[in-house]
């Protein structure tokens, strides 16, 4: 809708994604006098603006996520290659009126920075991918692993519901979810077991409070 009706919006992103932006015609579509397009540095803090220039009155801070180039941007298949470059994976932290809500909608790993990153956030949105790490291969929807595809496995020792267990944060919510992943099934025991972590799946229409 945006698209066809021509209506202003601002695109925030690191400067390697905008990079990708700039370098690929097909992304004119988001005409410049109508899209306006702001670098972010990783780890400084910006307040989004309205159309109309007006204040969000949010704090916004985008911040490097272990993650893998995106599938179009590859070049080789060696771990050094598909790691891309500083701004490829990021995460967003939004704060205000003391609240903090942390989105990271890709990860490949958790890592020690991370955790403290989100220590003490009100609401975290995270990478719910796949279930195990080789769910499509064995369900025969496709030939790669979660880690190839740079998301870590909601389950297992390494996965996000045992890496969450000693970072405090007020709800964990699972986002960015593939269709082959059985959490989506309401009364599945994938689901009751990630209730009983205290994680929620999001859903459509889903609103969120602290």
């Amino acid at each position: 809708m945006h698209l066809r009706e021509r209506q202003a919006f601002t695109v925030y992103g690191s400067d390697r994604v905008l990079g990708v932006l700039r370098a690929n015609p097909i992304f004119n579509v988001l005409a410049e006098d109508c899209v306006r397009r702001e670098t972010i540095p990783l780890g400084q803090s910006f307040e989004p603006r309205h159309v109309d220039g007006s204040s969000s009155g949010l704090d916004v801070e985008l911040f490097d996520v272990p993650g893998k180039v995106a599938l179009y941007l590859e070049t080789g298949s060696s771990p050094d290659q598909l790691a891309g470059r500083p701004g490829d994976t990021v995460g967003v932290e939004i704060r205000s009126g003391g609240e903090r809500l942390v989105y990271i909608p890709g990860c490949a790993q958790m890592t020690d920075g991370l955790k403290r990153r989100l220590a003490g956030a009100s609401v975290v949105l995270f990478d719910g991918t796949l279930w195990r790490d080789d769910e499509m291969v064995r369900l025969g929807l496709g030939p790669k692993t979660g880690q190839r595809m740079g998301h870590m496995s909601v389950s297992g020792p390494d996965g996000t519901v045992a890496s969450f267990r000693d970072i405090r944060v007020g709800r964990k919510i699972l986002v960015h979810i593939n269709n082959s992943n059985p959490i989506l099934v309401d009364d599945s025991a994938e689901r009751a077991m990630l209730s009983q972590e205290g994680w929620e799946v999001a859903c459509d229409g889903m609103e969120v409070s602290p």
